[in-house]
């Protein structure tokens, strides 16, 4: 119980753990950011790091402090995104055809690679766009799409968009807003305002599924 309160406690004050962590390792902490957000898009079996609240107090901190510098973080985090991604991707292909030939492996069921590889081909790349802005999704997402029929020359065309949108967009946006009193003196609010607009896609798609579907079915 006390770890996952050190847990929780370490999501909703991201910005003050992470200015310690900057005060303990200096310029270290590019590498510790680095590790973070490859660990979360690249290690499927890790999906609740804080991806996009890293992003937001990472922009905020660098104004802030100056200690980060946003023009090399940016570019490092992208790298560290691209990377998660391509070895969660190859994973996903390795073990796609024993996940096929099985019921489950892990908590990945065989149903479940269908319907998503079902989904990818209904809505296309633009998924793999989307995924990267929602928690854990993110995560899965890469490994699905290697475990799947989706070729890697079509992948990585909309993971490095995807990679390209997700970490300046949330940077910058802590660069410019996260340093706002309101914000401060709100952190923890703002990461659930984050967290939540984060899933709203994801809940729109499971009620669109389970209800609206069932509205056409008894018609």
């Amino acid at each position: 119980m006390e770890i996952l309160t050190q847990i929780l406690d370490f999501f909703l004050h991201l910005d003050k753990h992470l200015a310690q962590i900057i005060n303990d390792y200096g310029t270290l902490t590019y590498l510790i950011l680095f590790l973070i957000v490859f660990t979360e898009t690249g290690l499927v079996i890790m999906p609740l790091l804080p991806g996009d609240s890293l992003l937001f107090a990472t922009g905020a901190l660098a104004a802030s402090t100056g200690a980060l510098n946003p023009w090399f973080v940016i570019p490092l985090l992208i790298v560290a995104a691209l990377m998660g991604d391509n070895v969660n991707y190859f994973v996903g292909k390795f073990l796609g055809g024993t996940i096929k030939k099985r019921e489950r492996i892990l908590f990945f069921k065989r149903e479940y690679l269908e319907q998503t590889e079902q989904f990818y081909a209904k809505h296309g790349g633009k998924t793999v766009i989307m995924a990267r802005f929602i928690p854990i999704v993110r995560t899965i997402a890469p490994f699905v799409a290697g475990a799947g029929s989706m070729t890697y020359s079509k992948y990585i065309v909309f993971c490095i968009v995807g990679a390209l949108l997700w970490v300046p967009s949330l940077t910058m946006l802590g660069y410019f807003f996260g340093n706002l009193p309101i914000v401060k003196q709100n952190f923890e609010l703002v990461i659930f305002g984050i967290i939540g607009l984060s899933v709203l896609p994801m809940i729109w798609q499971f009620v669109k599924a389970k209800f609206f579907s069932a509205e056409k079915t008894t018609v």
